[in-house]
């Protein structure tokens, strides 16, 4: 099996979701996982960091801060490369998400629903795996 050397931050609230979302990630071939349950442990793992994660895989629907808030703060001070929203949101409002990153100028790749699909994940992080 193909295995990607990228680090990955996965920010999930819901215990069973970051546990499937690892699991998922780890059949993919993604093996440099950080696990994290809210905004406020995002943060403090970044900031003990020695490098910047090369990708934040976070749900926009956090109870400490919108996803998009934390990549916001998360590219400001250069903790990351790039991010992907995973969320349960509706088609319209992930679509919205997208415009306003733009607008910010995040390094959002895109957004994608829950459950992780891996044709869809590995097409948006195309361009940042060494193969």
């Amino acid at each position: 099996m193909l295995r990607y050397s990228l680090r990955i931050l996965l920010v999930e609230d819901h215990p069973f979701q970051l546990l499937a979302t690892q699991c998922l990630l780890k059949s993919f071939g993604f093996d440099e996982l950080t696990p994290v349950e809210n905004a406020e442990q995002a943060i403090r793992v970044m900031t003990q960091s020695k490098a910047p994660f090369d990708i934040i895989l976070c749900d926009q629907c956090l109870p400490d801060l919108p996803g998009l808030e934390l990549i916001d703060i998360a590219n400001r001070r250069r903790f990351i490369m790039a991010a992907i929203l995973l969320s349960g949101l509706p088609a319209e409002e992930l679509s919205a998400l997208k415009t306003q990153a733009v607008k910010r100028d995040l390094p959002l790749l895109g957004c994608l629903a829950k459950p992780l699909n891996k044709g869809a994940f590995v097409q948006l992080i195309h361009s940042l795996i060494k193969l």
